[in-house]
């Protein structure tokens, strides 16, 4: 079994596949007239800058926002990786390895874009009144393709059984065992219920909970973070010098673009890198979904917002805190120290035992919110799977496989979960990147760096129709 498995692995996550993920990410970037840069100021403008308007709508609606789903997406692509996979691209490529995390998050913004527009281009309401939305909607209805689009569900609901629910809970039980002292059994009940708690209200209580935990815990990691940053402003000249001369080191490139890749959690191989913002998976597309009230063109920058603050800041503050501790004269006492355990030595050494906390406090928020979150994707999937006699009886079997799999994750050794997660995450791809690049003449960008307000009644209309 494990040697099939490592071939698979092989086969799934070779350079090709970076290749292929990269290459949709320029095709798509080109296409825009590189607007992720080019309207930087437009795509910031409709998405932070519009949070007061979104929260409005909320409150005088009642329905999910545009902030809200974003804030579910995010909830899924900040994860550990944001911590341990940020560390490892580092080891592996050395102060480098950080520029090509940003040129790859240029790109990936594109990717992201494509795919959340096609996701809301085709998404439909079902009999329920829920919508359905994602890559296998747009392969059924604008590939003609459903063999595809079921293809790409079963990927997803095992890859929401495996790296979404059984590795983060897995991860949340051994942060608390090392750090509390809570048994894995009990880790176990106590994580499973309230993962319960949260998932049983629905899309509307998990956008709730992302819309309150993201924030808040994304920002205290963003403030101790620059408090270490600024503790070692003196360095950063030598570390920026020293990141971009050895950005063009064959090793520093390979170890950016892996770190950059798979950042979500720790991976094997390649994809136990950093999939920091799962753009070109798909999933964005699936996340975006339930937003009321919006177009293609305004969820895809919010899913370009998603990638750049997971990686160009997350995790761009999670590499300079390292260095700066590093460069700081720590380097020895980190010998040998990866992953987890080089982010809390270098967080402890300036902020002491506030460091080890903040670190085993981030990893658990930030891997029960990508819990939480993955369950929503891996419902929509495994429901759209043809077959189930009513959704109610999907969802109610959907749910008892994910709190088996959460509590699972917190007793059980994970080695085999993570190589075959891994690929289901890996096998996502493939299908999806097709899919864009199929329907890429579809996709359309705010060239005028301004929506057309008829185009956006007529959508909304649309989907009122459906």
């Amino acid at each position: 079994m494990g040697g099939i498995a490592e071939t698979l692995h092989f086969l799934v996550w070779g350079p090709w596949t970076l290749v292929l993920l990269l290459g949709t990410g320029l095709w798509f970037t080109v296409k825009s007239g590189f607007f992720q840069f080019r309207g930087i100021g437009y795509w910031w403008g409709n998405t932070v800058g519009s949070l007061w308007e979104t929260r409005q709508e909320q409150g005088k609606k009642g329905q999910i926002s545009r902030f809200q789903s974003a804030c579910t997406a995010l909830a899924a692509t900040i994860g550990t990786g944001n911590i341990v996979g940020v560390a490892t691209a580092l080891t592996a490529g050395g102060p480098g390895a950080l520029f090509w995390m940003w040129v790859s998050a240029g790109i990936g913004m594109m990717t992201a874009y494509a795919e959340t527009y096609l996701g809301q281009r085709y998404r439909y309401r079902q009999k329920n009144g829920e919508w359905m939305c994602g890559p296998m909607v747009y392969m059924e209805r604008g590939m003609g393709c459903s063999m595809l689009g079921r293809l790409y569900a079963l990927f997803a609901v095992l890859a929401s059984l495996g790296m979404g629910s059984m590795v983060q809970s897995n991860s949340m039980s051994g942060t608390l065992k090392f750090g509390v002292g809570i048994p894995p059994m009990g880790s176990g009940i106590l994580i499973t219920m309230l993962t319960g708690l949260v998932i049983l209200g629905g899309i509307q209580r998990i956008s709730r909970v992302a819309e309150r935990l993201m924030p808040i815990s994304a920002g205290i990691y963003v403030f101790f973070s620059l408090i270490v940053i600024l503790s070692g402003w003196q360095l950063l000249p030598q570390i920026f010098a020293d990141i971009f001369r050895d950005a063009f080191c064959l090793e520093s490139v390979g170890g950016g673009i892996s770190g950059f890749l798979l950042s979500r959690s720790v991976r094997y191989g390649m994809s136990r890198g950093v999939f920091s913002n799962e753009a070109g998976l798909g999933s964005l597309a699936v996340l975006h979904g339930a937003a009321e009230d919006t177009t293609p063109e305004q969820q895809g920058m919010w899913a370009m917002f998603e990638v750049f603050f997971d990686t160009i800041v997350i995790c761009t503050l999670t590499a300079l805190v390292i260095l700066c501790v590093q460069y700081g004269g720590y380097k020895s006492r980190m010998a040998g120290s990866d992953g987890a355990a080089l982010t809390a030595g270098c967080f402890s050494a300036r902020l002491g035992v506030m460091g080890e906390i903040l670190v085993s406090g981030a990893m658990v928020v930030f891997a029960f919110g990508t819990i939480i979150a993955w369950y929503y994707l891996g419902k929509q999937t495994f429901c759209y799977l043809k077959g189930w006699r009513s959704r109610k009886m999907a969802e109610r079997g959907y749910l008892a496989l994910y709190l088996l799999a959460v509590f699972c994750g917190c007793i059980c050794r994970l080695e085999t979960v993570w190589l075959l997660s891994d690929l289901w995450n890996g096998l996502m791809a493939y299908p999806n990147l097709l899919a864009l690049i199929w329907l890429s003449h579809q996709i359309s960008f705010p060239d005028r760096f301004g929506l057309d307000k008829r185009q956006k009644s007529e959508y909304t209309e649309s989907n009122k129709r459906e």
